[in-house]
């Protein structure tokens, strides 16, 4: 078990060291992109990444706070479903109602990686070969596919 601090900075380290790592990498569009903290240009969509002793995550987030226009945003996506899992190479799951870490609703489409932990830097490989092609197949999917939710802005 590690205390509090260490855990930080365990976390810390590890999320410098996949910014660092993915920082050469250019956006679909050619730009220098802050892969950790990616702007979506979309209010209340996100792309997130997780990572604990347990198990890491990648996903699409719709955190809009009414239940009705959240769920105008996942349909839009659910139009979309086969571009993205064509960009992904995979499918990945999809819930409408579901809950971030603090019980606030929301809507993602997501993959996760188990068993996998944060903490042990044998893992890091795995968890950086896990998260890099699937942020930039989002990047990838999300250059074209952002058009189509410009009537939700």
């Amino acid at each position: 078990m590690y205390s509090k601090t260490e855990a930080t900075q365990l976390r810390q380290a590890f999320w410098t060291t996949f910014g660092q790592y993915m920082a050469p990498v250019p956006s679909a569009e050619g730009v220098p992109t802050n892969w950790i903290n990616y702007k979506t240009g979309l209010k209340h969509v996100y792309f997130r990444l997780h990572a604990d002793n347990r198990w890491a995550s990648i996903a699409i987030e719709l955190t809009h706070p009414d239940p009705e226009i959240r769920e105008l945003f996942f349909e839009q996506f659910e139009q979309l479903k086969a571009m993205l899992h064509e960009s992904l190479g995979e499918p990945w799951r999809w819930e409408l109602h579901a809950e971030d870490a603090n019980g606030l609703p929301l809507s993602r489409i997501f993959t996760e990686l188990t068993p996998a932990n944060l903490f042990n830097r044998d893992d890091w490989p795995a968890l950086i070969s896990f998260f890099k092609p699937r942020l930039m197949a989002l990047d990838e999917f999300w250059s074209t596919a952002q058009y189509a939710f410009d009537e939700l802005r």
